[in-house]
């Protein structure tokens, strides 16, 4: 009586989720081309080409993010990608803002580099350099001082934005599983009533 009462309350397992971030990444993209498809022929506008401004949103940007290395990046609330990503990631604009400054941490990192005086004066050797004197550009020496600052500006970085990553990590966690559910739910060729191939 015990077994059969555990295993009638045993939890159906969920979608199975990738491992690797190739793979979570490759899921997300699956699902917010499903989503993106699905929005745009609700609207009428899939086209082809599917009408852009449906597509990305209209008007005044609503989202817009400044980052530290003087770039601004600005996004929609209207459009169906925007709509897919509020599925996804639950809070379009603390995705947005997270992902932002998450793909920017390297330029941030390399701007930081400006900062050293050694750098600075390499870049300026760099510079006085023809593009095809190689044995001048390597006397510059701005590759290997690069290759030898950047980790540190790097993990400074990193180090200044840990909320941020946090965050992104949280909503991509939350992507995979809502992704992994929207392509589990997908009805396959034989449940459409298409003949088995």
């Amino acid at each position: 009586m015990t077994l059969f009462l555990a295993g009638a309350c045993a939890a159906r397992p969920g979608p199975a989720l990738p491992a690797s971030e190739k793979g979570r990444g490759d899921m997300i993209a699956a699902a917010q081309r499903i989503l993106v498809h699905r929005c745009l022929h609700a609207r009428d506008a899939a086209g082809p080409p599917p009408r852009q401004e449906v597509l990305f949103g209209t008007g005044p940007t609503e989202l817009a993010i400044t980052l530290s290395t003087g770039y601004t990046v600005r996004a929609h609330t209207d459009g169906c990608l925007a709509e897919a990503h509020r599925y996804l990631y639950g809070d379009q604009e603390r995705w947005f803002r997270a992902e932002v400054i998450v793909n920017n941490l390297r330029p941030e990192a390399q701007a930081r580099l400006r900062e050293d005086a050694d750098y600075r004066a390499a870049l300026a050797r760099r510079a006085a350099c023809d593009d095809h004197d190689t044995s001048c550009v390597r006397a510059a020496g701005l590759e290997r001082l690069r290759a030898r600052l950047e980790p540190a500006r790097l993990a400074e970085v990193r180090a200044a934005h840990r909320g941020d990553l946090t965050t992104y990590d949280r909503l991509r966690d939350r992507a995979v599983r809502r992704a992994a559910g929207l392509l589990a739910d997908r009805p396959t060729p034989r449940q459409k009533g298409n003949p088995p191939s």
